[in-house]
């Protein structure tokens, strides 16, 4: 099956998760998400890029979970949340989904 854009599975899947762990208090299930949302679009950017930019797009998408801890101090979840799922988005897109 060929998945249209990846820049939204990532986008959803940072911000499902996110709200799923936060809604029944059980961050694993927002895990879940976060790692199923990963494994869906890491299997298409290996599909359409070389290895070392699959790399990189999983080393933006881990990270942006990663930054969005500390962002939300400064700045409030909604807030950080939103702007490490558009930034992952953004980045999906100019360099796999647009490709495509």
């Amino acid at each position: 099956m060929r998945i249209p854009t990846t820049a939204v599975i990532t986008a959803g899947s940072l911000i499902g998760g996110w709200q799923l762990a936060r809604r029944t208090g059980i961050r694993p299930l927002g895990g879940a998400v976060l790692a199923a949302g990963g494994v869906l679009a890491g299997r298409e950017w290996a599909r359409r890029t070389s290895p070392a930019v699959t790399g990189a797009l999983v080393a933006t998408y881990l990270g942006a979970f990663g930054l969005s801890h500390p962002l939300a101090k400064r700045i409030g979840p909604w807030p950080s949340v939103l702007a490490v799922s558009a930034l992952t988005a953004a980045v999906s897109y100019a360099v796999a989904d647009r490709r495509a």
